[in-house]
């Protein structure tokens, strides 16, 4: 392990200026050498103390034995003889007024396991095997992204009902993935936090990955194994606000600090949370360096940032406000952070990718900083809205609701999308994704797996909560395991199977994913068809020229040679049919995929479909498969790989 960076005028100046990226390499808890004999040096911010000693398992928790040196510009630091790995610590901060309290390490890198909230001293080896992996790995705006958001203390649990090792879980989980054709994994709840219920949203642990399910080495472990399977690893990172626990960062040096001092800015009426102060260089940096730990030391492949709107507007949920400078509603300071924050992260960790869970129309999310503020990607919250609430609707009433579906083309192009439909979607009585479909149980099936492939073959990348693959037919509930023997149930079987084969699909076929940020990788060729509720549209790939046709039938009824315009003649072939028996359909044969020389919608020929009820159709020109090949027979063979 590396010396820790000397607690002195230099370094310290460094981090006040802004331009000391990583300092947790100053502060926090480092084993080390002085003098000759081996210690721990501590150092922590805390500009408004009156006293702070450090105590731990190497002083009983004496808080008179090792007192703290105040260095410059509100630093404190000690080196501890007695003190050695694996042992606990906490700081203990008299304020100003004479209040005392022990705090957590803001940056500790292991914590005890909930309730109990001391940081552990941790300095472990660990041998990575992955540089084949982090030397290729890039954002992918032309590649396939699949991402499976998991959060890994409900996936599974041990028979005992206490949480699975990370490493167990690397290895049931990195199959699983590996079998379904995911190409990311995306983890919520893994910075250490003190509440189950908040998901892993309320981080007390910036530096850490809960305790719950192991050690910094066995979630290493964990990274390093999914990237042996090829699988990317994405992480959940809340640098929009805090929690009020006493024990971290919530009023650390006995008031104000990492949050902002007047609560009209710096605190959460709807969360109860602490708002961070972006207008403070050391607090920036807090949160530059837990990114950068966590992509640099953990091998992360990315980080989604939770609830950027919240950060971007001053008014956000609340009706007291202070403006900016210029009298607006934009956090000036917080969307500087932002832009420094992807700056920093695309230099430092080449090839990771940053995503913004961005809700607002607010404009150049996905532009590179300094005009816009830099991330790879942004959730395509309007696109979620939009097509749940379509397909929510009675199949009598879609008509009045057809652009919906279409509304999305308008702007897709705008930003670079990845259409998500996350945990936040199926909870608090939302239902579970299968359970919003109208109908009985087999049109609620139907209706899903037509909502997946439009899903999977609308431009952009994507994203799918665990349990939502097989149809889990019940909200998430974060303290139980998911419900694994529905998957050996055949009316959720099926949805595993359409779900593998789209991702299938999806990574095969470049007209599926090259063009998601390109005009031209989508035309529509049928979008206004109301009274049957029918859509129709091309997927291309700009560069190589390939494409398919997808045909939606989003009512209950069955329409027999329908006519759909296609830009070639030839014999098409079925890719994919949702109606297929071996995803719980009826498995409605199509007669006739020679395309007519009649034009139909603006093209030159047309196809006369069976569209079967709620249903999802997707074809392409025979000879523009892989190497003149059967596509089911490619899809298969993709399918075997995975395995």
């Amino acid at each position: 392990m590396s010396e820790p960076l000397p607690l002195d005028h230099g370094h310290l100046q460094q981090l006040v200026t802004a331009d000391l990226v990583r300092p947790d390499h100053l502060l926090g808890a480092h084993p080390t050498t002085e003098n000759g004999v081996e210690g721990v040096r501590f150092g922590v911010w805390a500009p408004n103390a009156h006293h702070v000693s450090v105590v731990g398992d190497f002083n009983g928790f004496n808080g008179f034995d090792h007192p703290m040196q105040r260095l410059d510009f509100g630093f404190w630091g000690a080196f501890v003889p007695a003190a050695r790995h694996g042992q606990r610590y906490k700081y203990r901060i008299t304020a100003q007024d004479g209040r005392t309290e022990d705090k957590m390490d803001p940056y500790g890198t292991f914590f005890e396991v909930r309730p109990a909230t001391a940081s552990i001293i941790w300095n472990q080896p660990f041998t990575w095997t992955d540089d084949r992996w982090m030397g290729a790995r890039e954002p992918g705006l032309e590649r396939p992204v699949s991402i499976y958001e998991v959060h890994l203390p409900s996936w599974a649990r041990r028979d005992d009902g206490w949480f699975m090792n990370y490493r167990d879980l690397a290895h049931r989980l990195g199959d699983y993935v590996q079998y379904m054709g995911y190409t990311h994994v995306e983890l919520l709840g893994v910075m250490e936090h003190p509440f189950d219920g908040s998901w892993g949203y309320q981080v007390t642990g910036y530096y850490a990955p809960t305790s719950r399910m192991g050690s910094p080495e066995d979630f290493k472990y964990f990274v390093n194994h999914l990237h042996g399977l090829g699988i990317g690893v994405l992480l959940d990172w809340v640098p929009g606000h805090f929690p009020t626990d006493n024990a971290g960062l919530a009023h650390f040096d006995g008031g104000p600090l990492y949050e902002y001092a007047d609560p009209r800015k710096g605190f959460h009426q709807d969360w109860n949370t602490y708002i961070f102060d972006y207008g403070r260089n050391e607090v920036v940096m807090f949160l530059i360096g837990s990114a950068l730990k966590w992509l640099q030391d953990f091998h992360l492949d990315g980080l989604r940032v939770d609830a950027v709107a919240s950060m971007l507007y001053l008014d956000f949920s609340r009706t007291e406000w202070v403006p900016n400078i210029h009298g607006g509603r934009e956090n000036l300071e917080a969307i500087a952070f932002l832009k420094r924050l992807n700056e920093v992260a695309h230099h430092m960790a080449p090839g990771c990718m940053i995503i913004a869970e961005e809700s607002t129309s607010f404009p150049g999310v996905t532009t590179p900083a300094p005009f816009g503020l830099g991330f790879d990607y942004k959730w395509a919250m309007g696109w979620m809205n939009d097509s749940l609430r379509y397909f929510e609707q009675d199949p009598l009433w879609r008509k009045h609701h057809h652009h919906a579906l279409t509304f999305f083309n308008v702007y897709r192009t705008s930003e670079h999308f990845v259409l998500a439909i996350s945990h936040d979607e199926v909870v608090h009585l939302k239902k579970s994704m299968v359970a919003k479909m109208p109908g009985d149980w087999y049109a609620q099936r139907a209706g899903y797996r037509a909502f997946l492939a439009l899903m999977w073959t609308t431009p952009g990348k994507k994203l799918l909560f665990m349990g939502q693959e097989f149809a889990q037919p019940t909200e998430w509930n974060h303290d139980a395991p998911l419900p694994w023997h529905l998957a050996d149930v055949p009316d959720h079987r099926g949805v595993m199977n359409l779900v593998r084969r789209l991702n299938g699909l999806y990574r095969t076929r470049p007209d599926w994913h090259v063009g998601d940020t390109k005009e031209e990788g989508m035309l529509w060729l049928s979008a206004d068809d109301t009274e049957s509720s029918v859509y129709a549209f091309v997927r291309r790939d700009p560069q190589g020229g390939g494409w398919s046709v997808v045909v939606a039938n989003l009512t209950p009824v069955y329409r027999e040679a329908y006519p759909v315009g296609v830009p070639q003649g030839g014999t098409y072939r079925l890719l994919l049919s949702t109606d297929d028996g071996d995803y719980g359909g009826f498995g409605t044969q199509q007669p006739d995929l020679l395309a007519k020389e009649e034009g139909w919608h603006g093209q030159t020929h047309h196809l006369r479909l069976n569209l079967p009820p709620n249903s999802v159709l997707v074809l392409s020109p025979a000879h523009g498969l892989a190497d003149g090949e059967d596509a089911e027979a490619e899809a298969a063979e993709v399918a075997s790989d995975l395995q």
